[in-house]
């Protein structure tokens, strides 16, 4: 076990003495209040909150969220109170252990459609309430499917499919890759081991053969870069998840050779301009794939992932994938944009100040991420009502996302399968209500076109047009659109399902 002065070298930026001196105060009373407890594998119990609070230590996060993740089980587990909690630790920390106690009720187990009934939407409800509840039980999570060996095999399969359906979403959602890919990992373990070891044997068999052919061009890489003056950080090898690399498997009629990225190269530097000048070196030395070059910097995944990746010949007619980002951009791609959820725009700050500083309670600011938003209208709308909630979530929250264009190039964030309808409800209501035609690229396309990612959609509307139609609610995808063409048409007298 980890002890405390272990725990504060984890973080890459020294904690103040004031931090360290809560932190180590927070490891004390939750060692103690957890004497003669053992977990399942005969593990002290209070492991678990040790590597929990390690999770967010190495992710950066400040020593109220860190003194939480220590105290977490101590409310729940023992015969501490949260009034003791709030009086040794303050409001802040006793504000979070409850918010992750109460989440800990939460039991997610079930069947098909009913299998998250009320509990997923009190789990989402809480990411509303403090971001800091969710990252702390994502932390809490990993350690428990690391762990997880000691557990009888029902209860691994269970708790794996829930972490998979559950976690892994949100971790994705949250942009935190490095957990979401370790998460998938131990998930696969477990719910398909024959596949599983397949892949790591695959992986263990081809890994140094790729990695020597990388090493040549993180050389070639640095030593060129270096010629032409542009700043970088780092160039370093990086392997692909087993759970990730099963995937593009499937895709590829399990052909190792056709993926490219099982070891990528990673070039990391300081600013977005040299992200370009970087690529502009890449290309000069190595021979990019045609139709390779994704730029994710200026198109951003959902989840706020920047990068620029493309495909190059490497040495030996080999083909290797290269990534470059700024440093701040592989920060939030390791461990996520959930800061967004708290940042203040009036202030000039980067995101990490917020989420991983130590003051009160975050706000939630005036403009929050789109999906943020989205989950409170859903509540609000469904009145509480957790099929119609879940059906929801399971349509914009779970399916991977697209990005669309307005005429005037601003970007539209939409699920897999929407259509113009879906785009023209997220522009505004009144927009969707009087659609009468759409064009997609330039061209007159049916309303119930499947939209794909970067298509430049133009909305056609009538003045006069009051009412959508109810045939809408047969192809339209999004929550929103649903909800808008229901509620317009009933306040109308129009009777929908």
């Amino acid at each position: 076990m980890l002890s405390v002065e272990e725990l504060l070298k984890r973080r890459k930026i020294p904690y103040s003495d004031e931090q360290q001196a809560r932190i180590k105060k927070a490891y004390r009373f939750a060692q103690e209040a957890h004497q003669g407890q053992k977990r399942a594998s005969g593990d002290d119990y209070f492991l678990h909150c040790v590597e929990a609070a390690k999770t967010l230590v190495q992710m950066g996060l400040g020593s109220i969220t860190v003194s939480a993740a220590l105290l977490h089980d101590v409310y729940e587990d023992t015969e501490v109170s949260l009034e003791e909690i709030r009086k040794e630790f303050g409001k802040d920390i006793a504000f979070i252990v409850e918010g992750v106690s109460k989440l800990s009720k939460v039991q997610l187990k079930g069947s098909d459609d009913d299998y998250y009934l009320n509990n997923l939407q009190k789990m989402f409800l809480a990411m509303a309430a403090d971001i800091r509840v969710i990252l702390i039980k994502l932390a809490d999570r990993l350690h428990n499917m690391q762990t997880l060996s000691a557990l009888p095999r029902e209860k691994q399969q269970r708790i794996a499919k829930e972490t998979m359906e559950i976690f892994v979403p949100i971790a994705n959602r949250l942009g935190i890759g490095e957990i979401k890919g370790q998460l998938e990992d131990l998930c696969f373990k477990y719910l398909d081991s024959r596949n599983y070891q397949y892949v790591v044997d695959l992986r263990k068999k081809t890994h140094p053969l790729k990695e020597k052919y990388v090493e040549e061009v993180i050389k070639t890489l640095k030593k060129k870069l270096k010629e032409e003056d542009i700043d970088f950080l780092d160039v370093h090898g990086r392997v692909k998840h087993y759970y990730s690399l099963f995937n593009k498997l499937q895709r590829y009629d399990n052909d190792i050779e056709k993926i490219y990225d099982l070891v990528a190269v990673r070039i990391v530097v300081p600013k977005v301009v040299d992200c370009y000048e970087a690529l502009g070196v890449v290309h000069k030395n190595f021979r990019p794939l045609i139709g390779r070059i994704k730029d994710y910097i200026s198109l951003p995944k959902p989840n706020g992932y920047k990068s620029i990746h493309t495909t190059i010949f490497a040495p030996q007619g080999k083909i290797v994938e290269v990534q470059i980002r700024t440093e701040k951009m592989h920060d939030e791609a390791e461990y996520g944009i959930a800061a967004h959820w708290i940042y203040d725009q009036s202030k000039n700050t980067g995101w990490k100040d917020f989420i991983f500083r130590d003051k009160h309670k975050p706000k939630v600011p005036n403009e929050e991420i789109g999906w943020v938003k989205q989950l409170k209208e859903w509540h609000r709308q469904s009145g509480g009502g957790t099929d119609e909630f879940w059906k929801s979530l399971k349509i914009d929250f779970f399916q991977n996302h697209i990005f669309v264009f307005t005429p005037n190039g601003d970007v539209v964030e939409l699920p897999e399968g929407a259509t113009p309808i879906d785009f023209a409800y997220k522009i505004h209501s009144d927009v969707g209500h009087r659609t009468s035609g759409v064009k997609v690229n330039g061209k007159m396309s049916a309303l119930d076109t499947i939209l794909e990612n970067g298509d430049l959609v133009e909305v056609i509307t009538i003045k006069n047009k009051k009412l959508p139609s109810r045939d809408w609610l047969n192809f339209v995808k999004t929550a929103q659109a649903k909800d808008r063409i229901k509620h317009i048409l009933r306040k109308n007298g129009v009777e929908v399902v």
